[in-house]
């Protein structure tokens, strides 16, 4: 099952200074928009999402359709693909992606520690 590129995503209350403290571990700006409240960084082939009031708790992010240095591929299982396999295999969802549209659109599941896994396709 291809689920794109992985990412790390936490909810932080001061958007610069997570910035710092993962540049002192060798992270840099990658993208986002700080003055929307997100950035996304990166360490060699690893990105981390940091979020201003977004999200609640840190989720794990699977983008389908990206690579880690964000450039799209083709092919690519869509979004609503994956869902429809998790749920043929009894997974349940907390929020789904609508089956009948095309193009960006997310779903959250979340695994049996109560983890939120964001699988969230952006084309």
């Amino acid at each position: 099952m291809d689920l794109g590129v992985f990412s790390l995503s936490l909810n932080v209350t001061d958007l610069e200074a997570s910035r710092a403290f993962y540049a002192k571990l060798g992270f840099s700006e990658f993208g986002g928009d700080a003055s929307q409240g997100w950035l996304i960084l990166k360490h060699d082939s690893v990105l981390l999402g940091l979020f201003v009031g977004m999200i609640d708790r840190p989720t794990l992010t699977f983008n389908p359709g990206w690579s880690a240095d964000a450039a799209a591929y083709d092919p690519f299982t869509d979004v609503r693909d994956l869902q429809k396999r998790l749920r043929e295999q009894g997974v349940v969802f907390s929020v789904e992606a609508d089956e009948s549209t095309s193009g960006p659109a997310s779903f959250v599941i979340v695994d049996p520690d109560g983890n939120p896994i964001l699988v969230d396709q952006h084309r």
